[in-house]
């Protein structure tokens, strides 16, 4: 529950709300995340959103690690579920992906660099954020999987990996209409709106 309500903070809207009194969920994508937040109160207020959505996932895992470590891939979980649905905002909100890297940062940071790796070459090629987002939330599961499997097995793997598993469906799942906009070409390009 406190994994929850910590991933639930609206970071995005409450900074878009306090330096120009709009509801971000009004405007472009309508998802209160880093690149909406982007396109509608510019680069330094959508980098703070970025820092702290990262932050709050990492935060929601260390603080259950803390008093019930082997519950922390399923804070992770929460703290996802939090930021997509947060009862601050009646349920709709941001897609997870800043708040998911949070929080595989802190539960697989080797899965994180291949994710990484991937996101940036996708969003280098085509300059769609909702692309690279949803490869690099595709991969984290992948390349866990491939660490425990050749490199070390993880403590705890099967609830990892379902934790892992249901959080970047999750996040896939919240891109949905970026999905059908990619498929049907019109989906918006960083930095280019249509």
């Amino acid at each position: 529950m406190v994994a929850y309500v910590i991933g639930s903070i609206p970071f995005g809207y409450l900074i878009v709300k306090l330096t120009s009194g709009a509801d971000i969920r009004k405007t472009g994508s309508g998802g209160t995340g880093a690149t909406n937040v982007t396109r509608r109160a510019g680069k330094t207020a959508g980098l703070m959103t970025l820092a702290l959505d990262i932050l709050k996932g990492m935060a929601a895992v260390m603080i259950t690690y803390l008093f019930a470590p082997e519950i922390t891939p399923w804070a992770g979980l929460l703290a996802i579920i939090g930021h997509c649905f947060p009862f601050w905002l009646k349920f709709r909100a941001g897609k997870g992906v800043a708040t998911g890297l949070g929080v595989f940062l802190v539960i697989v940071p080797w899965s994180v660099l291949a994710a990484l790796v991937v996101f940036i070459l996708i969003f280098w090629r085509t300059r769609y954020v909702s692309l690279g987002s949803i490869a690099a939330a595709l991969v984290v599961p992948i390349a866990t999987a491939f660490y425990h499997t050749l490199i070390q097995p993880i403590p705890n793997f099967i609830v990892v990996m379902t934790a892992l598993i249901a959080s970047s469906s999750l996040i896939i799942v919240k891109h949905s209409e970026n999905i059908k906009r990619l498929m049907a070409g019109t989906e918006n390009k960083f930095g280019v709106v249509r």
